[in-house]
């Protein structure tokens, strides 16, 4: 658990200025209140000793600019540390999701998509507990026990023993409560991860759990996930009351002995009255420190969480040296083989083909022929097991995956458009792309007559998935955001599919003249007769042949 928190603390480098000054601005609150108290005990004490109001009063005098302050710089904490700690998780989520991107090239895979949305939202939110609920807090009660032992020290040395130790102890309960309460924070991680993947799995796909009568058995597993993360939680917050508690009976013991040295008589038995005032003031700022130990766990099974996804092996290492860019664009396979699992049997199995620059080549197969996989390797999206893939002649493996995505394209068999403008989607492949290539782009997928028709034109919201298009549509939307790319190298995965047989060869007839001027990969069952490919060549067995004319 601490390493785990010292590589999130490592991560938020960036931020060490600001989170140390709210750390500073929570102390000086602290302090503040320390001194407020101090001097109104020192008032208290002064009138008893001498029999005067007006020696009190003039001590009581001094505490209204305490007053005044004390407020001002309670804000002044909030606002740093909260700004601090938004800044921070912000970078850990762009961080967390970046690591991803890069070990999950290819999708989810057998990971839960409510998991991982878990993780990003939920474990990283959690991670505010390590800072505002436990650093921060443990840093002011510190500085609080600190000012209480000096100020109690120079005047009663035994005085400021028997407060201050107690309030000592209770600084050290959270890193003794955060290892027992690790695996409750675990369990309560978990159960949360678990709780959204039931919750957004069925959404998903609600309408084929709507179609099978399946919506209750669905929430019977969402009520069940969400049964097993509130006993989770039960647990946890029994370990936070029990810190709670413990704290608060050390507070307690710090007043008693106050109470006592001044009951004990003698000639500093009226040190006992700022002590007892001193005692309230670190009350005050110890009274979420017990609780830390919880919310350190929780931070800690929160980053386990994170780093353990995030720590996931790179399926695709960029080369410690890359080489630069070819200038030619021709592609050949050579000798390729290719398994997704060690446990699954080879989908390319001693796969060779060129495809000569300029080239459109349709490479036709059924399912499962690894049609797909190929595209996956010329992107660098997986390694071969063995044999290479040459760029201009130049190993593909000698390249950066992010400098061979420059030169080569696709367009997925399930490209999806995101819940965003027309104009936004598409600069996914250009992000500085102006309006005039956007138009051209859809001029040349044929669909820019529709976005003209639309009133926000390109700032037309597509909807999750594209909804708010036809299929044939939203294929012209995602074959324009491929063409906007300037990869002279495009590969067009089942480029028609879902679409009905008459939309099918209007989108297909589109890709001749769209694609013109760029070396082609047309991935397809079958062949309509208007694609018009310079070269046909059939995948079976791992290895692909010339087609039967």
């Amino acid at each position: 658990m601490w390493r785990d928190l010292r590589r999130v603390l490592a991560l938020w480098r960036a931020h060490r200025s600001r989170l140390v000054l709210g750390a500073l601005a929570a102390a000086l609150t602290v302090l503040a209140g320390v001194a407020l108290l101090a001097l109104a005990g020192h008032g208290v004490s002064q009138g008893l000793r001498h029999g005067a109001t007006a020696v009190a009063a003039a001590s009581l005098l001094l505490l209204r600019p305490l007053i005044l302050l004390r407020p001002a710089l309670r804000w002044g904490e909030r606002m740093v540390t909260h700004a601090a700690t938004f800044r921070a998780l912000a970078d850990t989520r762009v961080w967390f999701f970046s690591r991803l991107a890069e070990r999950l090239p290819t999708g989810l895979g057998l990971r839960r998509a409510g998991d991982l949305l878990g993780r990003l939202v939920a474990d990283v939110e959690a991670l505010d507990g390590l800072y505002l609920r436990a650093l921060v807090p443990m840093a002011a009660a510190a500085a609080a026990v600190l000012a209480i032992a000096v100020l109690l020290g120079v005047a009663a040395p035994g005085l400021a023993g028997v407060v201050a130790l107690p309030l000592a102890v209770a600084l050290v309960l959270p890193p003794l409560l955060a290892p027992v309460a690790a695996r409750d924070a675990a369990a309560v991680a978990e159960s949360r991860g678990a709780l959204r993947a039931r919750a957004v799995e069925p959404l998903l796909g609600l309408e084929d759990v709507l179609a099978s009568n399946g919506e209750g058995r669905a929430a019977e597993r969402l009520a069940a996930a969400g049964a097993g993360q509130a006993c989770a939680e039960r647990r946890l917050s029994r370990t936070g009351a029990l810190g709670g508690a413990a704290g608060a009976l050390l507070a307690q013991a710090a007043l008693l002995g106050a109470l006592a040295w001044g009951l004990a008589g003698g000639e500093a038995a009226l040190l006992a009255v700022p002590a007892l005032f001193l005692a309230l003031a670190a009350a005050e700022s110890l009274s979420a420190v017990p609780r830390a130990g919880a919310a350190l766990a929780a931070a800690g099974a929160a980053s386990r969480r994170l780093l353990e996804a995030a720590d996931a092996p790179v399926p695709v290492a960029a080369p410690a040296e890359p080489l630069p860019l070819p200038r030619g664009n021709a592609l050949k396979l050579e000798n390729l083989h290719f398994r997704w699992s060690a446990d699954r049997p080879l989908v390319l199995d001693g796969l060779s083909l060129e495809i000569p620059e300029g080239a459109r080549v349709a490479l036709l197969g059924p399912s499962g022929s690894g049609k797909s996989t190929l595209a996956t390797l010329l992107l660098r999206l997986a390694e071969p097991e063995s044999g290479r893939i040459t760029l201009g002649g130049t190993d593909l493996s000698r390249l950066s995956p992010e400098a061979v995505r420059t030169r080569i394209t696709c367009l997925t068999q399930d490209a999806r458009l995101f819940d965003d403008s027309i104009a936004a989607n598409l600069r996914l492949a250009a992000p500085e792309a102006p309006d005039a290539d956007l138009w051209q782009a859809l001029e040349r997928a044929r669909v820019a007559d529709l976005v003209r028709a639309l009133p926000a034109g390109l700032d037309t919201p597509c909807g999750e998935g594209g909804v708010r298009f036809s299929g044939g549509q939203a294929r012209r939307l995602a074959l324009a955001r491929a063409l906007l790319s300037p990869a002279p190298v495009l590969i067009l995965d089942e480029p028609a599919s879902g679409l009905d047989v008459d939309a099918e060869r209007a989108f297909l007839e589109t890709l001749d003249e769209a694609t013109a001027g760029r070396t082609v990969l047309l991935v397809l069952h079958r062949l309509t007769g208007v694609e018009r490919p310079t070269r046909i060549l059939r995948l079976a067995g791992g290895k692909a042949f010339p087609a039967a004319g």
